[in-house]
């Protein structure tokens, strides 16, 4: 067995960056998934867990396909999801030092999880168990089972820079846990797990976000999978379908709505024009220059009284923007848009 790792050479820290560009396009990849590989990858898993190879193994379009279909064989329901990850990561950590593990941890697991798993695999696991809570008890109890996917490819990420970069060597009952893993992440949607059923999902035709890796679209599914099975989001915020093809909310349905996280999307979508309209907002101040603009306050409600800059650009448009409630001026808030600090003595010439 090789010496443990305390440290990683200057080219080895050069492989931060393109191996999480990697995982993260594995992770988020939208190619059809390869039923062959994953089926094989999941039937060596129940092989390793002591189980006899599942009596049905279903390929589906969705995650909510995946779950209702797995749920169908609740009656014999036995969890082996947590098998694969726990051995390999305690292997990994008696032959890594604790300060690579971590340097590791943070240049490579986590900025995938953050780009993966925070902000897509969370929000998909929460749009499934919201639309199978309604159908029945075994359905709801079903969604537990779901397992390793595309978007849970943090471990094999973060484990596979070790291998992969670093040469460390693994135990071969360790190797073949990990081979399996990676290939499930490298090649399927979703996996659904029960002892007599193995449920495989499709990955995700569409994936839309925002520049800050949020789940986003203005005009349709932030996320569709091939069966027709999509997610709609505004900046990371759940919303309904309508509000992005063809029905949006009015400014009163908006500023009324009652999940506040929506709300704000809301306001957002109408455009914050319509809201401060709809609300009779009251001048602040007016900057004798129209490309500073005006600073407007209005109450919103379960919110307080709110502050909004009224700005013309130098193509003619008006824009409203929400700015800090400590904004006094319209100058302070125009300032504060652009990352200024009022007191400066600096005034933008053309808003592009």
């Amino acid at each position: 067995m090789m010496e443990k790792i305390t440290e990683l050479t200057e080219d080895q820290k050069a492989q931060f960056k393109p191996w999480v560009k990697k995982w993260v396009e594995i992770g988020l990849s939208t190619e059809p998934a390869d039923f062959d590989r994953a089926e094989k990858a999941a039937l060596a898993a129940y092989a390793l867990c002591g189980l006899r190879p599942p009596m049905v193994v279903l390929r589906v379009g969705s995650p909510y396909a995946a779950t209702i279909a797995g749920a169908v064989a609740w009656d014999m329901l036995r969890k082996i999801k947590d098998v694969l990850k726990n051995q390999v990561r305690d292997q990994v950590w008696d032959q890594v030092g604790a300060q690579v593990w971590t340097q590791v941890g943070a240049q490579v697991g986590a900025q995938v999880r953050d780009q993966v798993g925070a902000q897509v695999e969370a929000q998909v696991g929460a749009q499934v168990r919201a639309q199978v809570g309604g159908l029945g008890k075994n359905v709801k109890k079903g969604f537990d089972n779901y397992g390793i996917s595309s978007l849970w490819c943090t471990l094999s990420s973060f484990v596979s820079f070790f291998l992969d970069v670093c040469q460390l060597i693994l135990p071969e009952e360790i190797q073949k846990r990990l081979e399996i893993n990676e290939a499930l992440v490298s090649s399927v949607g979703w996996t659904w797990w029960h002892e007599n059923v193995l449920v495989l999902s499709d990955r995700p035709k569409i994936i839309n976000r925002d520049d800050q890796d949020r789940l986003h679209c203005e005009n349709g599914p932030s996320m569709e999978y091939r069966d027709g099975w999509a997610l709609y989001h505004w900046h990371g915020v759940s919303i309904p379908k309508e509000w992005v093809s063809g029905q949006k909310p009015t400014a009163r349905e908006a500023i009324s709505w009652p999940q506040i996280e929506q709300r704000r999307a809301a306001c957002e979508i109408v455009g914050w024009a319509n809201i401060i309209e709809e609300l009779d907002a009251r001048i602040i101040d007016t900057d004798d220059d129209p490309e500073v603009g005006i600073l407007l306050e209005c109450a919103i409600p379960d919110a307080g009284n709110q502050r909004f800059l009224k700005v013309i650009c130098g193509t003619g448009r008006s824009f409203v923007l929400p700015v800090p409630p400590s904004c006094e001026t319209a100058l302070e808030g125009n300032l504060w848009t652009y990352g200024i600090d009022a007191h400066r003595s600096f005034i933008p010439e053309v808003r592009t």
